[in-house]
């Protein structure tokens, strides 16, 4: 593993979704036309996935809307 890990080859589980298709999803599920069983037939993943990627967005734009707000 040492080896591995010095070589750079030792990485976990690869996400499902590249970021550009989980940008895509999010856009689809932000426009109301899916349902998320039907957004995980559509990119060939689980419900769990297509729930993981919103809940990541939203927290991605939560950050950013804090980091945003002026500091007093």
């Amino acid at each position: 593993m040492k080896v591995a890990k010095a070589k750079g080859r030792l990485r976990g589980k690869q996400p499902k979704l590249n970021p550009r298709q989980e940008a895509h999803l999010v856009a689809l599920h932000n426009a109301g036309e899916h349902s998320t069983a039907e957004l995980g037939d559509l990119f060939g993943v689980a419900r769990s996935t297509v729930y993981r990627a919103i809940q990541r967005d939203e927290a991605r734009a939560a950050k950013t809307k804090a980091a945003a707000r002026p500091s007093r």
